[in-house]
Formats: C-alpha cells, structure tokens, sequence
C-alpha cells in the first residue's frame, strides 16, 4: 500500500508542474490590463506604466514565470492587489468554509443517493425506481445556481424557515475560536449550542443546493452497479443457501457494487469544488471559490493562481484517497498495486 501512495504522489507532480505552467500562461491572455485596472480611470499612461513596472508586469513572460516559481518553491503565492493580504494567508482563512459547505453537502447527497440507489436496484420497475429516475433527471438538468435561488426563495422568503442567505454565521453570532475552521466542529469543540445550531441553518440551504446537484451521479452508478452485481452467480448462490435478503444485499452485493460508486463519489466531490463558486456567490459564502471570483473580475493573478493550484493539490489528495479506500474495499487492488 506505501509503495503505491509514493508511485501516485510520483506521477501526480508532473501534473502539478503543468497546471503552474498552463495556470500562469492562461491568466496572463486574460483581457484587462491589470495595471490600468489599479491604476484608476483617470490614470495616465506614465502612471499605468510605473504601475505595471511596480508590478513586474513590464518583465518578459519567461521572467516573469521563473519569479512566480521561485516565490512557488518558498511556500509564496503572492500577495492579492485587491486585498493586499498574502494569498496564502486568505486561502488558509476561507478555504475551511468551502470545504465544510462541500462535506456536507456530499454527505446529505449520499445518505440520500445510495440507499435510494439500493432500493430502486432491488424493485425494478417499482414507485421507487421511477422516483429514482425523476429525482436523478431533475438534478441533472437544474443549474446549480437555478437550484439555490428557489431554495432561497420557497425556504427564506416565503416560509421564513431558513435564514438570510449572508454568509457562515448571522450578524448577532460571533465566530467560533478557530480550532479547525469548520464552525460545526469548532462550536461543537467549544459545546456552543446556540453557535451550532446558527451556523447549521446557514450552511444547510447551500449545502442542500450542492447535495441535489450531486445526487443523480450518485444515485445512478448506485442503482446500475447494484443491478450488475445481484444478477451475478454468487448472488444466486447466497440466495440458494437460504440467507437473509438483507444479508444478501448489503453484505454481498453492496460491497462488491462498491468500487465504481466510490470512483463516482471522486469524481463527484471535485464537481461539487468547481460548482462551489456559483453556490457561494448565491449564498455570500466567504469561501475560496467567491474569492477566486472576485480577483478574475479584478484581473487579480496571484489569487486566481493561488486558487487553480489549490484545486489541483486537492484533486490529487482525492484521487490518493480513492485508491486507499480501493485497497480497503478490495484486498486484490493492494495485491496487484
């Protein structure tokens, strides 16, 4: 198992080098001029030049890519000229609030998906299967921000049942002490009931906009991986030798249906990163995704260079995660790795 964690943290670095590479040429062909942009509209070209040349933008792009590295291999991602906070510092601070809003939603979206997956499995052609489509074609056809903007509406304005959409916590709510940044956990840490409970209603709406979103994957490759499995022989088999039908599903079936749905559950967790920036931009939620915005618009680079190799550094993590838990799943992956 070691041996294949270091041959696939070996074979993620040259993808790490590509994302800098293709990062630091995609955000310099951006329209904007950064320079003109911080300068002001009322800036003349000598002072749009001083600021570029304080910028280090008037350098050559090979220039300019071997200092980004070099601030790279020191730990630097720079410093965000909106903000004029280090980025590594904001991502440090908001990336624990994108991370809680994406756990969770992927937590709701599995505990609804795979037992509905299961179920819809063993009765095919039953209410519950025809529901199963439903429920997976309308997640897959909603954009996620359609999604969040009726929940907002039904729940906040017309039945007054979730608070407003602005962000973590309410304005007469103070942050929990940050232990691990996700304010469920800290709260909990901290036995503050009321902060718990004030910061699961703001986090449950955007959290259930991500968990419709990713339910039809989900719920999908649960049912067609179930329906494989319990038309194999060695179902029939524990069929035949009299055991329970729950015995039969769950422990037989289930776990050998259970290799494509964590590859699914992969695939799914890094949409849910990338869906994240709509979903917080609709909520005012203070996390990485809003802040990557933000610095695009402003033709910021640092952050949005800070923000891509996030991602990707993330992306790998998942990818190692998944190959553990196949190894966890089934002992041949580990005796062929």
């Amino acid at each position: 198992m070691l041996a294949m964690i270091l041959k696939r943290l070996l074979v993620a670095i040259p993808s790490l080098i590509g994302v800098v590479i293709i990062t630091f040429l995609l955000t310099r062909a951006l329209p904007g001029d950064p320079a003109a942009y911080f300068a002001g509209p009322a800036a003349t070209q000598e002072a749009i030049a001083q600021v570029r040349a304080k910028l280090g933008l008037d350098q050559p792009l090979p220039t300019q890519f071997m200092r980004y590295a070099a601030d790279l291999a020191r730990g630097d991602l720079g410093t965000s000229l909106t903000t004029g906070q280090p980025v590594a510092t904001e991502i440090r601070n908001r990336l624990p609030a994108s991370a809680e809003l994406t756990l969770l939603g992927l937590i709701i979206s599995v505990l609804i998906a795979v037992p509905l997956g299961i179920l819809a499995a063993t009765r095919p052609g039953s209410l519950v299967d025809h529901a199963c489509r439903v429920l997976t074609t309308a997640g897959v056809s909603l954009p996620v921000f359609f999604t969040g903007l009726i929940l907002v509406y039904v729940f906040y304005y017309l039945l007054g049942f979730a608070p407003a959409p602005l962000g973590r916590l309410d304005v007469f709510f103070s942050a929990p002490e940050a232990i691990t940044g996700f304010y469920l956990l800290d709260s909990l840490i901290a036995r503050d009931l009321e902060t718990f409970r004030a910061a699961l209603a703001q986090l449950l709406l955007p959290a259930l906009t991500l968990a419709i979103f990713s339910l039809a994957p989900i719920a999908r490759m649960t049912r067609a991986s179930m329906l494989a499995v319990l038309a194999s022989d060695f179902v029939r088999t524990a069929r035949a030798n009299g055991l329970t039908p729950f015995t039969v599903v769950v422990t037989y079936a289930f776990r050998n249906a259970m290799l494509p749905v964590v590859t699914t559950l992969g695939m799914v967790f890094s949409f849910l990163l990338g869906a994240n920036v709509l979903v917080e931009k609709v909520f005012a939620w203070p996390g990485i995704g809003s802040y990557a915005v933000e610095a695009l618009i402003a033709s910021d680079f640092a952050p949005v260079q800070g923000f891509v190799l996030t991602m990707a550094a993330l992306y790998v993590a998942l990818n190692l995660v998944i190959d553990i838990l196949y190894g966890l799943i089934d002992p041949r992956v580990r005796i062929e790795a």
